[in-house]
């Protein structure tokens, strides 16, 4: 079975984790979240590095968490529980990561792939990106992080209404700092990423430590977000 994350350093300073599940649309299962909050991990505490790009394989960002999972859990109540902590860590880490974060989103961020491009610093899109919460018709939805970004009203008609926004809209909504052709979303990343990377990565981390205390999202659990 392949890696459910891929990371790569396509320059000095720079990491670039990539969601892999593209058969599945970057689905978040426990093992992905799971992977990716191991890489944080592992990725914080070389100090080699200054700046993540976290983006997805194929033409998805992320589908949002498998549903095939909440089914099992529906049935299992120690998968259940796991899946939830899993949850739980897999924010926690996007959100306290000390270094700056890019999500290059190169297609749908649905669900939980919403939050997981919120809990970034910088979002850039490609044309072909989407974002949408259509979990709101069955379940709760995170909110504080989206309306840290977009502000109160935006954030619950997007939370309440669970309606799809393409690249242009959400640009016009500030969600994203810029749209770019897909093909070019990699390369614009990575020139992000570089200028980012120029500033030492002391000061990078003081300012990301900033950018947290300011978001002043003190949850501990997913439904608390």
């Amino acid at each position: 079975m392949d890696d459910p994350v891929v990371v790569e350093r396509p320059e000095t300073g720079i990491v670039r984790v990539i969601l892999n599940r593209p058969g599945r649309k970057n689905a978040l299962s426990t093992a992905l979240r799971d992977r990716v909050s191991d890489a944080l991990d592992t990725i914080a505490a070389d100090e080699t590095v200054k700046v993540i790009i976290l983006t997805g394989a194929g033409n998805s960002f992320s589908a949002g968490f498998d549903l095939n999972e909440f089914a099992e859990a529906s049935r299992d109540e120690p998968f259940k529980a796991r899946l939830w902590a899993s949850s739980d860590r897999y924010h926690l880490t996007l959100l306290h990561f000390p270094l700056p974060v890019i999500a290059a989103v190169n297609g749908p961020a649905l669900g939980g792939g919403f939050d997981t491009a919120v809990l970034c610093d910088i979002r850039l899109a490609g044309h072909s990106a989407r974002f949408g919460h259509p979990e709101a018709a069955f379940g709760d939805v995170v909110y504080g992080p989206l309306h840290d970004l977009v502000g109160g009203s935006v954030a619950r008609d997007l939370c309440l209404t669970g309606r799809l926004i393409d690249a242009g809209e959400a640009l016009r909504l500030d969600l994203v700092a810029a749209v770019v052709e897909d093909e070019t979303l990699a390369e614009a990343a990575l020139r992000m990423a570089a200028g980012i990377a120029r500033a030492p990565r002391p000061v990078l981390m003081r300012s990301k430590a900033k950018f947290i205390a300011r978001a002043a999202v003190g949850f501990s659990t997913t439904l608390e977000l």
